[in-house]
C-alpha cells in the first residue's frame, strides 16, 4: 500500500513504500567559532565559498541572505557585508553572488543602499541552524544485500529503456549530477558507477567535499540515482543508463531537508565547474513554491539561482527538473498556499510572473509524470509551453521501484521519479553524441520524444504534438540511443483490456508487411498490471491458433508482469492477427493488460 500524500510538494508529496529500516541520522554537532572548512575544496577559487576573514559564532535569529552584485571581483561587496553588521558565508565571484548571514533585521535594507549591490534577499523565513557551523556528517548505513534477479520494470519497459541497453547503456565518461537530498554511495547498485571525487555537500551553500558529506539525509537522492544509473549487475534494479557515472549533491538540509537557495545556488555551481552533462533537479527551491519579482526577498532568490543555473549551462551542464506534484497548472498562475514551508504558510495571490524555481527557468527542461501507460499521473503539475516533456512518475498502486538507502529498495511515486528517467535518457544522449551542447541536448529530448495526445480533459489544451500534459511526448530510450525499429517489425497494443476476476480475456495485434514466418527468437513484451500475478496463465497465440505459454501462475502474490519473452514461432505465418490471452482463475485480485509489443 503506498501511504498517504504528504504535505511537502516535489521531493514528498506522493509517499514511498520503502523496504528496510528508516535511516538514523548523526546528532548535529554545536555551533563552534569558525564555519566549516571542508578538507579541500576541489572547485576552482574563483567560485569557492571561503571562510569570512573573522569568526562567525551562530546566535539566535542569524538568518542568510543572497547579496547580487556585478559577476567578477566580490571583494567591495564583502567588505560591505561585514562592515554591516553580517558575516561572509560564502561567495560566488563568477556569478556575483556572496551568501551573507546576519543577525540584523535592517541588514537587508541597509545592503540594498550600498554602492555596488544590485539586490539583497534574505533565503529564508526561519533562522539558519547552528549546524552550519560545524556540519555533521550523515549517517553511513550498514548495508544489506539482495538475491540475484533484477526483472524489468514497468517503467523501464514503458521508455523502452529495456530494449535501449542491448544497443548502449550509456558511456563512463559522461557525468550525471543528483542534486538531492545526498546518495548513499555504498548501494550494491550504486557503488560502481559513483564519482566520489565530484561528490559534494552544498547544504547551506558551501561546498563541504569532507568523504561521505555528499550521502543521504532522507532516500529520496538514492531513489532518484538509482533511476538514472543503477548498475546492470543482476541484482535490484537496473538504471536508465546504467553505464553512466553519478555524483551526488547534497543540497538537503538534515533535519528539514529543505533546499534553499544558496543550497541551489552552490549545486548548480559545482556542476558547472565539475563537467556534469546533465544534472537531476526533483525539488523547489526552498521555502517559496513559488518566487515573485514584486518581492525584493523573492527577487533576489530569482536572480540568484538564475545566474547559477545560466552558469551550470555555459560550462556545458543541462538542468533537467521535476514539474511537481499539486495537480497544479503552472500556466495559470493563481494562489500559492505552501509558502513559505519553513515557518508559517499563508495563502497569496499570485501571477504567472512568479516562477517555480529551478524548474522553470529558462533552459531548464520541465518534466512531468505520467502512470502506467500513456497516462497523465493524477497528481502531475502541467501546464501548456510550461512542460518539456513527460516520463513515469507512477500513480496509485504502481510506484517506481528503485534505490534506497543501506542496499535497500522500495517504491515512490512523483515527478521526482519522472525527472530522473529524463536525465538517464538525457544521458545516452550525450553519450551517443559527444561534445553535445546542452541546447543540442534539449531539442533531441524534444525529438526523440513520442507524442501523446491530450484525454478528454479541459486542463489539457495544446495539440498532440505539444501539449499541457505531456510537452513534446514521453521521452523514448530506445530512439535516444540511435536504435530505429525497421518499419514493419515492430507492434504494439497500448490499450487497456480490464482483467477480472475468473476471465479470460485476449488483446490482439495485428501484423502486416513482414514476410514469411515468424522468427524462431520472436520478442514478446508483456505489461500487466494485476495485485496476484499467482492467478494468472498468459498465452501468446498465433494466428492459425497455436498457443505459446508465456507465464503459467508462477510469482505467487508478487504484482505485476513486466516482462520480454522469446518464443520460437519459425513454424507459423508472420502476417496477421496475433492475440495476448490472459486468464485469471481466482477471486479476490483483479488487474489490467496495460500493453504488450511482437518484434520481428
Amino acid at each position: 500500500m503506498i501511504p498517504p500524500i504528504s504535505r511537502r510538494p516535489r521531493r514528498f508529496l506522493v509517499g514511498a513504500a520503502a523496504l528496510g529500516a528508516a535511516l538514523t541520522f548523526a546528532a548535529p554537532a554545536l555551533a563552534s567559532t569558525q564555519p566549516v572548512a571542508p578538507a579541500k575544496s576541489a572547485a576552482p577559487a574563483h567560485t569557492a565559498a571561503k571562510a569570512p576573514a573573522r569568526s562567525a559564532a551562530w546566535v539566535a535569529g542569524t538568518r542568510a541572505y543572497l547579496v547580487i552584485t556585478a559577476p567578477g571581483d566580490t571583494s567591495a561587496v564583502r567588505s560591505a557585508v561585514t562592515a554591516n553588521g553580517g558575516t561572509v558565508f560564502s561567495y560566488f565571484d563568477a556569478i556575483g553572488v556572496v551568501v551573507a548571514h546576519s543577525a540584523s533585521g535592517a541588514f537587508a535594507a541597509t545592503m540594498r543602499g550600498v554602492s555596488g549591490v544590485q539586490q539583497v534577499g534574505a533565503t529564508r523565513t526561519s533562522d539558519v541552524p547552528a549546524d552550519a557551523y560545524n556540519p555533521a556528517l550523515p549517517a553511513n548505513p550498514a548495508q544489506s544485500t539482495t538475491p540475484a534477479g533484477e526483472p524489468v520494470r514497468w517503467d523501464m519497459s514503458q521508455i523502452k529503456a529495456d530494449q535501449a541497453w542491448a544497443v548502449s547503456t550509456g558511456s563512463a565518461s559522461v557525468k550525471v549530477g543528483v542534486l538531492d537530498t545526498g546518495v548513499d554511495d555504498q548501494h550494491q547498485d550504486l557503488a560502481a558507477n559513483f564519482d566520489a571525487a565530484d561528490s559534494v555537500s552544498c547544504a547551506y551553500g558551501k561546498p563541504d567535499t569532507r568523504a561521505g558529506a555528499w550521502r543521504d539525509v532522507d532516500s529520496h537522492g538514492t531513489h532518484v540515482a538509482g533511476t538514472i544509473a543503477a548498475a546492470k549487475n543482476g541484482k535490484g534494479v537496473v538504471g536508465v543508463a546504467p553505464g553512466v557515472k553519478i555524483a551526488s549533491v547534497r543540497l538537503a538540509e538534515p533535519t528539514s531537508t529543505l533546499f534553499y537557495a544558496e543550497n541551489t545556488v552552490c549545486g548548480l555551481v559545482w556542476a558547472g565547474d565539475h563537467g556534469f552533462k546533465v544534472t537531476n533537479n526533483s525539488y523547489y527551491t526552498d521555502p517559496w513554491q513559488f518566487n515573485c519579482p514584486d518581492d525584493a526577498d523573492q527577487a533576489a532568490i530569482i536572480e540568484g539561482v538564475r545566474r547559477a543555473q545560466e552558469y551550470a549551462e555555459g560550462k556545458g551542464s543541462l538542468q533537467v527538473a521535476a514539474a511537481g506534484n499539486s495537480t497544479y497548472d503552472l500556466a495559470n498562475k493563481t494562489t500559492d498556499t505552501e509558502s513559505p514551508n519553513d515557518s508559517t504558510k499563508t495563502t497569496r495571490r499570485i501571477t504567472n510572473a512568479c516562477l517555480d524555481i529551478p524548474t522553470e527557468l529558462p533552459g531548464v527542461v520541465t518534466v512531468s509524470a505520467m502512470g502506467s501507460g500513456n497516462v497523465k499521473a493524477s497528481y502531475s503539475n502541467f501546464g501548456n509551453g510550461v512542460i518539456d516533456v513527460a516520463a513515469p512518475g507512477g500513480d496509485g498502486s504502481n510506484g517506481v521501484y528503485s534505490t534506497l538507502p543501506g542496499g535497500k529498495y522500495g517504491t515512490k511515486s512523483g515527478t521526482s521519479m519522472a525527472s530522473p528517467h529524463v536525465v538517464g535518457v538525457a544521458a545516452l544522449l550525450a553519450s551517443a553524441n559527444p561534445g553535445i551542447t546542452p541546447a543540442q541536448l534539449r531539442d533531441k529530448l524534444a525529438v526523440q520524444a513520442n507524442d501523446v495526445a491530450c484525454p478528454s480533459d479541459s486542463r489539457c489544451t495544446g495539440t498532440t504534438a505539444k501539449n499541457a500534459f505531456f510537452g513534446e511526448g514521453q521521452v523514448d530510450a530506445l530512439k535516444a540511443v540511435g536504435a530505429t525499429v525497421p518499419p514493419g517489425t515492430y507492434f504494439e497494443n497500448t490499450a487497456d483490456v480490464a482483467v477480472g476476476d475468473n476471465t479470460t480475456v485476449e488483446s490482439p495485434l495485428t501484423v502486416t508487411g513482414v514476410s514469411g514466418n515468424a522468427p524462431a527468437a520472436l520478442k514478446v513484451g508483456v505489461n500487466i498490471v494485476h495485485t496476484y500475478i499467482g492467478d494468472l496463465k498468459v498465452d501468446l497465440v498465433a494466428p492459425d491458433g497455436t498457443v505459446y505459454t508465456l507465464h503459467n501462475h508462477t510469482g505467487g502474490s508478487a504484482d505485476d508482469i513486466h516482462q520480454t519473452y522469446t518464443v520460437d514461432a519459425s513454424a507459423r505465418v508472420a502476417n496477421g492477427t496475433w492475440k495476448l490471452r490472459v486468464n485469471d482463475n481466482a477471486a479476490g485480485d483483479t488487474g489490467r493488460i496495460d500493453s504488450w509489443n511482437l518484434t520481428f
